[in-house]
């Protein structure tokens, strides 16, 4: 049988995990049992689609638990105590510029778990990523990404 994946995570990224899953276990979960309940009071199931699509949520969210349950019971924090301070790991802000779009942009380097490419939270384990670290301030990357190569220029590293 093979190891369950490890989730490496900072502290803040577990914080978020675990108040997802309270929210999930207590508030959703009633929510749900209310709707359910409800539809249960419109007779025919076999035409109902309010109790279709409560059982739909309630499915979705079980899973969700599950998955959660999961990453939490398998997750490595990261200790920000231990990691260079100067160089790129799990938990580093990084301020690098982008010579393709010509801007600067700070990324914040997480485990997949927390990823979330829309707010910079990338992954160690994404292209650019993984490509950053072990960086240093002053070094220049090049690396492919969906829509050709990026290149990239370390200009600083910080803690989270």
């Amino acid at each position: 049988m093979s190891e369950p994946k490890k989730h490496v995570m900072t502290y803040e990224g577990i914080r978020k995990l675990e108040d997802e899953l309270e929210f999930l276990k207590t508030v959703k979960r009633k929510d749900i049992t209310e709707k359910i309940k409800v539809a249960l009071g419109y007779g025919d199931l076999t035409e109902n689609s309010e109790y279709d699509e409560a059982k739909n949520e309630q499915a979705f969210v079980e899973g969700r638990i599950l998955q959660l349950e999961n990453m939490l019971r398998n997750a490595s924090v990261i200790d920000e105590n231990e990691i260079e301070k100067d160089v790129v790991s799990i938990g580093s802000i990084v301020k690098v510029k982008d010579y393709v779009f010509n801007e600067e942009v700070k990324f914040y380097i997480v485990g997949s778990a927390e990823a979330d490419p829309m707010d910079n939270r990338i992954s160690d384990e994404s292209p650019v990523g993984s490509a950053l670290v072990g960086k240093k301030a002053g070094a220049i990357i090049e690396v492919t990404v969906p829509d050709g190569i990026g290149k990239y220029e370390v200009l600083e590293v910080s803690r989270g």
